[in-house]
Order: structure tokens, then sequence, then C-alpha cells
């Protein structure tokens, strides 16, 4: 799996309520010798693939998405459904601690970005406009997952950090 260089650190954090969630930190260059360029654009400076563009927008296997920076975790094709916005949506993820909720001004209007609880990787941003009952629109990157079809999550956990 690609993802993180050896030279990283790890350390426990534990926020209110929260599960420990091993941290993954890593300098911005060890980050850029694990990841292709445009995951590097994407997932550390913040980047968005085109809409339409992504190799899991239109993807309808069965299985589990997870962060392409660390390996974790983040969205099961049970939650995915076809929001018509060009990216991978999802109304809910695998686990709420596994993502991280953050205030998105970037654009000239609150946005809230979606980063991966682990390693702080850009994912995409959520809308309150999804399905029912949750009402949620995780609106992802492609290229900030990758994919593990249903009944190969155990062998490609072995190789995740």
């Amino acid at each position: 799996m690609r993802g993180i260089a050896g030279a990283g650190a790890a350390s426990q954090t534990a926020e209110k309520g929260n599960p420990m969630i091993e941290k993954i930190v890593q300098s911005d260059g060890e980050w850029k010798k694990a990841l292709t360029r445009e995951e590097y654009e994407v997932t550390r400076r913040k980047g968005t693939e085109p809409a339409f563009s992504g190799k899991y927008y239109d993807c309808h296997e069965t299985g589990v998405y997870r962060c392409v920076c660390c390996g974790l975790d983040l969205f099961s094709s049970d939650a995915k459904y076809d929001s018509g916005s060009g990216w991978p949506s999802f109304y809910e993820a695998v686990d709420p601690f596994h993502v991280t909720e953050k205030t998105d001004a970037s654009l000239g209007m609150a946005r809230t970005e979606v980063v991966c609880a682990r390693c702080d990787a850009h994912l995409g941003h959520v809308f309150d406009d999804g399905p029912k009952p949750a009402g949620k629109r995780y609106c992802i990157n492609s290229i900030a997952l990758n994919f593990v079809p249903a009944g190969k999550e155990q062998s490609a956990r072995k190789q995740a950090p």
C-alpha cells in the first residue's frame, strides 16, 4: 500500500468522547514521497478533482473506501448514493470518529471540510442536503480514497499501517 513513508511519527490522541485514534504525523516532504502528485495536491494541499473525473464517482461495487494516505476505513459502499454532483457521495462515515469536520471559508462562504481523523488528509466537504434519515452528503474526492472490494478487507488491512 502506498501512503505512509517510514519516518513519520505516530501519537495517540483522544478528543472529548472519541476513542483513541493513532495519529499519523509526517513532514510535507515525506507526504510528497509517499503520494502521487495528484494525491498530494488533493489530500495535503486541499485541492479538488474535476467533477465526473474520479474513478469512484460511478463505482457500484460492494466494499469499503479507505484513506489513500493512511489506510483508515472511511466510507462503506452501503452508504454511497448517486447525488448527481460528480463526486462519490455518502450519507455517513463508517465510523463517526474516522472523519473530522472543519470550517472552510476558502471560497468566501462557509463550508464544512471533511478530513481523515488519523492523518488529516483533505477528503472533500459535507453538506446538509443528503437523503434521510442522516440528511448528509459527504462529497469526497475519488483520489483521496482507495476502494477495497468486499471480501478483500482483511488481506488489504495487513498492508495498512
